[in-house]
C-alpha cells in the first residue's frame, strides 16, 4: 500500500491506460551524436521507465530539413528508423509509453550571439539575442506542417505512443501565436484565430495522418512578461480555440520567452513552491475534459500527491527531478523517500546543457548509464581502510560510496556538522535546495556503516594513526585574500572573505547603517546569494567586479534571475573597475578605477567589505601524506577549485577507482 494512492492511480490519456501520474517532462539531454540516436540516449529515458515514470517525452527531435543541430534526433532523415523503434520498445518494456516533442527555435537564440539561419513567423528581433529569422513564406508554414507530419508518422511507425507540441518558451508555434511577434497579414497571422491556425492544422493534420491512438499532448504559453504577448488571459483564449478542434489529448503550460523572462520556465528556490500549479488548473478549464499536466518546482512526493488529490492536475510532470533520480516514482511509491536523490533546483542541469557539454546533474553523478535507475555499487574484491579528510559534497560522496562497495571509510571535518561550505550556501535566501544533496549522502553514508570524526580538523598523526590503505582529501579550498589589500590586515583578521562575513553576520540580523560592499571575481551563485543576504542586514550593498558583468559562471537562466532579484533589492552592481591599492576601508570609503579608462570614483559611508576572490586548493596535508607512503587521492575544490557538480562527479569517481 502506498503512502501516495491519487499520485500512483491509473489515468487514461489519449486511449492509454497510464498506471501512474508521473510524466517525464521534455529536457535535452544532448546525448544524440550527428543526429543519430546512442545507446546513451535510450539508455537515459529506459532508466526513466524503469524507475517508475508512465509516460516519457523526449527532447526536441529533428522533424524539420533545416533542423541540422547534432545533437537533435533526426526523425525526418530516416536515418535513425531502426533505433527509433529499439528507443519506444527499450522503453515500452521497461512500462512506459514514449512521445516525441515536436519544436522548432524559430528567431529564439540564447547564445550570446545571432542565429543567422533562423527562420520564424515574422521577421522582428528575438527578444533576447535579437535574431531577426527569415519570415516563413505562406508556401513555406504550409510545407513546415507536412513536415511535421510526416515525422510524427515516422515516430507512429517506429512504436512511438505519440507526440508532445511544444508551443512556448518563446519558441516557433509561440511566435505564431502571439502579437507581439506575429505580424504576418496571411492566413497564418492577424485575428487570435489566424494566429492559432498552423497549431490547428498541425494537430488535425498529425490526427488524420496518424489515427485517433496517437497521443497528441500540447505545452502552451501560459504568459510569456513581453507586452503585447501572452499573459493568463489570452493563454484561456488561445486554449478554447485549440480544445475546439477536439485533437489534445493532455495540456500543460509553460512560462516565460526568449527575452529577459526566459528564467521564469526553470524556476528555482528564490521564490514560491509550486508556482504555477493554481494558473495551471485555471488554464485547464478552458479545456474541460482533457488531462491537465501540471509542472514547475514540483520536487517532493507529497507535492505530486497533493496535486492529484486536490484535483489540481491530472498528471504531474517532472524533468529536473527525474534527471536527478530516475527512480524517484519508484522509491516513493515503496515509501523510500529517504533514498531519493532529490533535485536541487540550480539549473546547472540546463547550463550543461546549453553549453554544450551535455546532461548532467549537480546531485547525480550517474545520469546517462545504462543501470542508473535504483543503482547499487557493486562490492570491491578488497575491503580496504579509506580515510575521507573533509566533509563536504565531495568527501561525503566519496564515503558513501566507497562504503556501499564494502570498505571501512573513516570520514574527517572540522565543522559539527556534515556539509561543508554547502551547507553553508544552504542557509542563505535560495539556497535550501543544496541540502538534498549532504542530506542523501549522509544518510546513505550512515546506512552503510561509515564512521565519522566531526568537529576535528585532522592533521597528519591523526589520520595516520588509522593506518588507512587510502586517503582521499576533500578539504576544499580558501578564498585568496585580494591584492589590493595590506598583507598585514589578513594576519590582523580585519577583512572577512564572504564565507566568513556569512558566517559572523548569520547571528546578527539586525539592520545596520552604512554600505556593505562586496569584492567580486568568483562569480559564482554564492556569491549573489550572500548579497541578497546583507542586503536583509545593511541599508545598501554594493557589488565591484572587473568582468563586464556578474554571475558570468551561471547558466542565462540563473543570471537572469540573479539580476532580478539584486536589482529588486536595490543591490548596486558597477562592473569593469578594480579597488585601487590601499582602501580607506578605516574611513568609510573604497576608491576605484575603471580597468579600460582608468576613471577614478569612490564608495562613500562604507561600513563593511568582504570578497569573494578565485579559490585557492586546501591541499597542505598531501605532501606530508605521500611523505609517510600513504596513497593519496586529491578530489572537489582541494583538487582545483570548481563546482558542485565537480564535486559530486569526483567523489563518486574516487570510490568507485578502490
Amino acid at each position: 500500500m502506498t503512502s501516495y494512492p491519487h499520485l500512483f492511480s491509473p489515468v487514461r490519456v489519449g486511449g492509454h491506460d497510464l498506471p501512474n501520474r508521473i510524466v517525464h517532462a521534455s529536457t535535452s539531454t544532448h546525448y544524440c551524436v550527428d543526429g543519430r540516436v546512442t545507446d546513451r540516449l535510450i539508455d537515459y529515458y529506459a532508466n526513466r521507465a524503469r524507475g517508475g515514470a508512465s509516460l516519457l517525452v523526449s527532447e526536441p527531435m529533428a522533424m524539420l530539413p533545416w533542423q541540422t543541430l547534432p545533437t537533435r534526433p533526426q526523425v525526418l532523415s530516416g536515418v535513425n528508423a531502426d533505433a527509433l523503434a529499439r528507443w519506444a520498445e527499450t522503453v515500452a518494456r521497461e512500462g512506459g509509453l514514449m512521445l516525441g516533442q515536436v519544436q522548432d527555435n524559430g528567431r529564439g537564440f540564447r547564445a550570446g550571439f545571432r542565429n543567422l539561419a533562423a527562420r520564424g513567423a515574422s521577421a522582428l528581433p528575438d527578444d533576447l539575442s535579437w535574431t531577426v529569422p527569415e519570415a516563413l513564406s505562406t508556401a513555406d508554414v504550409h510545407a513546415m506542417i507536412e513536415c511535421f507530419v510526416a515525422s510524427c508518422a515516422n515516430l507512429a511507425k517506429a512504436g512511438f505512443a505519440g507526440v508532445e507540441i511544444s508551443a512556448g518558451h518563446g519558441h516557433l508555434f509561440h511566435q505564431f501565436l502571439s502579437a507581439h511577434s506575429n505580424r504576418r497579414e496571411d492566413e497564418f497571422g492577424g485575428d487570435r484565430d489566424g494566429r492559432t491556425r498552423l497549431l490547428r492544422l498541425l494537430m488535425q493534420s498529425i490526427r488524420q495522418t496518424c489515427g485517433v491512438g496517437f497521443m497528441i499532448g500540447a505545452k502552451l504559453p501560459a504568459w510569456d512578461g513581453i507586452d503585447g504577448g501572452i499573459d493568463e488571459v489570452e493563454a484561456a483564449r488561445i486554449t478554447a480555440l485549440l480544445h475546439a478542434e477536439g485533437a489534445m489529448d493532455y495540456l500543460t503550460y509553460c512560462w516565460g520567452s526568449h527575452s529577459d523572462t526566459l528564467y521564469t520556465h526553470l524556476p528555482d528556490n528564490h521564490g514560491p513552491r509550486l508556482p504555477y500549479v493554481d494558473t495551471i488548473q485555471r488554464l485547464g478549464r478552458a479545456a474541460p475534459g482533457v488531462p491537465l499536466g501540471a509542472l514547475g518546482l514540483i520536487t517532493d512526493p507529497n507535492e505530486g500527491e497533493r496535486i492529484v488529490r486536490d484535483g489540481l492536475a491530472d498528471l504531474v510532470m517532472l524533468a529536473r527531478p527525474l534527471v536527478t533520480d530516475p527512480a524517484w516514482p519508484l522509491k516513493a511509491r515503496e515509501g523510500r523517500e529517504a533514498e531519493i536523490r532529490y533535485c536541487v533546483s540550480c539549473n546547472t542541469c540546463w547550463h550543461m546543457i546549453t553549453s554544450g557539454r551535455g546532461l548532467l546533474c549537480d546531485n547525480n553523478p550517474r545520469v546517462g548509464a545504462v543501470d542508473e535507475a535504483d543503482w547499487r555499487p557493486e562490492r570491491a574484491a578488497v575491503p580496504r581502510r579509506i580515510a575521507v579528510v573533509g566533509a563536504g559534497i565531495a568527501g561525503l560522496e566519496a564515503a558513501w560510496v566507497a562504503a556501499a562497495r564494502g570498505h571501512e571509510v573513516h570520514v574527517f571535518g572540522a565543522s559539527d556538522e556534515p556539509g561543508g561550505k554547502t551547507r553553508l550556501h544552504a542557509n542563505l535566501p535560495g539556497g535550501e535546495g543544496l541540502s538534498s544533496i549532504y542530506d542523501y549522502q549522509h544518510l546513505a553514508a550512515r546506512r552503510h556503516g561509515v564512521h565519522f570524526h566531526l568537529g576535528q580538523r585532522a592533521d597528519v598523526d591523526a589520520i595516520l594513526a588509522l593506518a588507512p590503505d587510502v586517503v582521499i582529501l576533500a578539504t576544499g579550498s580558501t578564498p585568496a585574500w585580494p591584492a589590493f589589500l595590506p598583507e598585514d590586515w589578513r594576519d590582523e583578521g580585519l577583512v572577512p572573505d564572504l564565507r566568513e562575513a556569512v558566517r559572523q553576520l548569520a547571528a546578527y540580523p539586525a539592520r545596520n547603517p552604512g554600505n556593505a560592499v562586496i569584492w567580486d571575481e568568483d562569480h559564482g551563485a554564492f556569491t549573489y546569494d550572500a548579497a541578497e543576504f546583507l542586503a536583509d542586514r545593511f541599508d545598501q550593498v554594493t557589488i565591484l567586479t572587473p568582468r563586464d558583468r556578474i554571475a558570468s559562471d551561471e547558466s542565462l537562466v540563473v543570471r537572469q534571475g540573479v539580476y532580478h532579484r539584486l536589482y529588486r533589492k536595490g543591490v548596486k552592481i558597477i562592473t569593469s573597475v578594480r579597488p585601487l591599492p590601499m582602501p580607506k576601508i578605516e574611513e568609510g570609503e573604497i576608491a576605484y578605477a575603471n580597468i579600460f579608462s582608468g576613471a577614478q570614483q569612490a564608495l562613500r559611508d562604507v561600513s563593511f567589505f568582504t570578497y569573494a576572490t578565485a579559490r585557492v586548493p586546501d591541499d597542505a596535508l598531501a605532501p606530508a601524506l605521500r611523505a609517510a607512503g600513504v596513497e593519496v587521492r586529491v578530489i572537489g575544490d582541494c583538487k582545483a577549485p570548481r563546482i558542485a557538480l565537480t564535486a559530486t562527479a569526483e567523489g563518486y569517481r574516487a570510490a568507485m577507482e578502490l
